[in-house]
């Protein structure tokens, strides 16, 4: 793609902000301004993109794999598209930036730093793109997430010149949070949180308290460094509230640091992948297979999924099939716990689960599952189903008091140091396909701190030929019942070992 004739450098203004985004992705819209920012969600990653138009000319910040849910709010709102924007090659998701570029003829426009296999438009810091007659987007660097990742602040032109309005900070700036530095790898870790610390200040002192803050990760996404349960804010809230601009360099760096846990295995692949540019995904249906299809592919060692929630799946299932519900963090604990490259079959209740499971999957770039059924596990087994007890936190405290059982805490480590059941074994979900030998004979309860994590991991137990129980509980009632509790990861004294 060629460089626009529109870009130029620019610096920006002062007094206007926006209204806050919709989380169920509808438009906002202030009428003084005419401007609309459209959400498009996706929970199961914990990320956003954002559609922005002035009823004319829309441009795009960081979408998705699955394009159609775009172009569908383009159609919709009946605007053209001229601009796509990414903040940073993105490490949790397969992005569709340049498929939706080539779709509509929009520019695509990446840091020229980024080293890419692809054309694409070319912007670095300071530079500004003029988007329709009214809407002027300048990029500022804000390294810390990666080294080259950029927001990107939108003025509009108003009776009083450029007003600024909102600023898109990726993975940058998030609503009580930064994003991770630490996904480009440990000899890195160290130079990246203070570029974040300082990307912050910068986007403070450059940018209005009343400006909008629209970041595309922090909503349960593992690239936050950690999780808040804000859905909109501003410059200004952030500089109240918002550790790394509250507290000094120093402190913000320590702390930081001091709680990052794991993230999923799966974000090595996606840097490759986006930088290569990937296509836009096929989410045509896949074959059909019958019972014995499925029972050869799991004797084959692959992987087949039973998407239903996990109560369903604990009182019947196909043996040797593995429970990821859709009801929770499917892709995400998908893309962490699976050898990439094993063949994976899909198993829902109709043909619409599938399809959610199927999209749920081009995000995270595995592109076409093997196969798929539907209907239930009678349909799915040619020989008796299995099951396994489930139960609740009271359960496990009663049966301590008559017999020994294996306790398994799924949680990530960071999780169990802070507080954990007495005795029990912490082998967080990502390893327990590979450390199922580790855990002692008998029965084992197993729990997370919800439910979701531990039914995957009694599905794993399970398949195995183990007998699992697992507990569909929140892990605060654990303590509210009387089991002992722990905290791992202190010393004796008190002190974090």
């Amino acid at each position: 793609m060629n460089e626009p004739s529109n870009i130029t450098n620019t610096a920006s203004g002062n007094n206007e902000s926006v209204a806050p985004a919709s989380a169920t992705g509808e438009a906002q819209q202030r009428p003084v301004t005419g401007v609309t920012v459209r959400t498009l969600e996706t929970p199961s990653l914990g990320d956003r993109t954002y559609v922005v138009h002035d009823g004319e000319i829309a441009l795009v910040i960081d979408p998705q794999r699955d394009i159609d849910r775009v172009l569908e709010v383009l159609e919709a709102d009946e605007v053209r598209l001229t601009h796509v924007f990414e903040t940073h090659i993105h490490n949790d998701y397969v992005t569709g930036g340049l498929a939706l570029a080539r779709a509509t003829g929009a520019a695509y426009l990446v840091n020229g730093e980024d080293e890419v296999s692809f054309d694409r438009t070319s912007i670095t810091d300071g530079q500004a793109v003029e988007v329709g007659s009214r809407m002027r987007v300048r990029a500022i660097a804000t390294p810390g997430h990666t080294f080259t990742h950029l927001s990107y602040a939108l003025s509009l032109d108003g009776p009083d010149g450029e007003e600024p309005y909102a600023v898109f900070t990726g993975g940058s700036l998030l609503y009580g949070a930064t994003g991770r530095p630490d996904l480009l790898g440990e000899e890195h870790t160290g130079e990246l949180v203070r570029h974040q610390h300082a990307s912050a200040h910068k986007l403070a002192a450059e940018l209005p308290d009343d400006a909008e803050v629209y970041p595309t990760h922090g909503f349960g996404s593992f690239c936050s460094a950690t999780q808040s349960d804000a859905t909109a804010s501003t410059i200004g809230q952030e500089k109240r509230s918002n550790p790394v601009l509250t507290q000094d360099e120093e402190t913000y760096v320590r702390e930081l640091l001091d709680g990052l846990g794991a993230w999923p295995a799966y974000y090595v692949h996606m840097g490759p992948a986006n930088a290569a540019g990937p296509d836009a995904p096929d989410l045509s249906p896949i074959r059909e297979a019958d019972a014995t299809e499925l029972r050869r592919r799991i004797e084959a060692g692959e992987w087949v999924l039973d998407l239903r929630n996990r109560k369903a799946f604990a009182a019947g299932h196909a043996p040797g099939t593995f429970n990821f519900g859709l009801d929770g963090a499917f892709s995400t604990y998908l893309g962490w716990l699976i050898e990439w490259g094993t063949p994976v079959t899909l198993l829902g209740e109709t043909a619409e689960d599938v399809a959610t499971a199927q999209r749920e999957l081009v995000r995270i770039g595995i592109d076409r599952p093997a196969a798929h059924a539907t209907g239930g596990p009678q349909n799915w087994a040619d020989a008796e189903l299995g099951s396994f007890p489930t139960a609740t936190f009271a359960d496990l405290a009663q049966v301590r008091h008559h017999r020994e059982v294996v306790v398994l805490d799924v949680r990530r480590t960071d999780e169990h140091e802070g507080t954990a059941i007495a005795g029990a074994l912490n082998i967080p979900i990502h390893e327990v396909p590979y450390r199922l030998e580790e855990i002692p004979a008998g029965e084992v309860w197993v729990h997370c701190a919800s439910g979701y994590r531990s039914s995957i991991a009694a599905s794993f137990i399970a398949a195995a030929d183990r007998t699992p129980v697992a507990i569909h509980d929140s892990f605060e009632n654990a303590e509210k019942v009387g089991l002992h509790m722990v905290t791992p990861g202190e010393d004796p004294d008190g002190s974090h070992a």
